[in-house]
C-alpha cells in the first residue's frame, strides 16, 4: 500500500462542521439517537399536558362557579313570582291555593341558599345521590327541563326573526 494512501474517515466526506459530535466526547448513548430523544419528548409532551389539564381544571372551576352564582341568582327570581303569584292567587281562589305557592316559593327559596353555599362537588355528589335514589323522579326533571330550555331557545329564535 502506498505511504500517501489513508484510509477514507467522515472528515473526507463532511465538512467539520456537520461531522456528528466533532471535538466533543460521547457522554452517554441515551443523550443522542432515537430511544434519547423520544424519552426527552415524551417527558415535555407530559409536563406540558399536566400544565394543560390543570388550566383546564381551573377554567372550568370558574365556570361552574359563575354558573352556581347565576343559578342562585335564578332560583330567586322564580321564588319571587312564586311569592307575587301567591298574592294574586289569595285573591282569586283562596288562601289555602296562596299558601300552596307561598309554601313552593319557600322551597325554591331554600334550594337557592343551597346552591349558593354548597361547593360544586357537593352539588355534584347530592346529583348523583338523588338520581341512584330516585331514577325516575330524576328523568322525568331532565324531560321537564329539557322541554322548558327548548321553549325558550324556541322563543328567543322567534323574537330575532320578529
Amino acid at each position: 500500500m502506498p505511504d500517501h494512501l489513508s484510509p477514507m474517515t467522515d472528515a473526507d466526506v463532511l465538512p467539520a462542521a456537520q461531522t456528528p459530535h466533532a471535538g466533543e466526547p460521547l457522554k452517554n448513548a441515551a443523550d443522542i439517537g432515537p430511544s434519547g430523544a423520544t424519552a426527552t419528548a415524551r417527558q415535555a409532551i407530559r409536563d406540558n399536558a399536566g400544565k394543560l389539564g390543570q388550566q383546564a381544571t381551573d377554567k372550568l372551576r370558574v365556570v361552574a362557579d359563575d354558573g352556581k352564582a347565576r343559578a342562585g341568582g335564578a332560583l330567586d327570581q322564580v321564588a319571587q313570582l312564586l311569592t307575587d303569584a301567591a298574592d294574586q292567587v289569595d285573591g282569586k281562589l283562596g288562601e289555602q291555593y296562596g299558601r300552596y305557592a307561598r309554601d313552593a316559593a319557600g322551597q325554591v327559596q331554600n334550594f337557592a341558599e343551597t346552591v349558593r353555599n354548597k361547593d360544586v362537588n357537593e352539588l355534584i355528589d347530592d346529583a348523583r345521590r338523588f338520581v341512584r335514589a330516585s331514577p325516575a323522579v330524576a328523568v322525568g326533571i331532565a324531560a321537564a327541563l329539557g322541554f322548558a330550555a327548548a321553549r325558550v331557545i324556541q322563543a328567543g329564535v322567534d323574537d330575532a326573526r320578529a
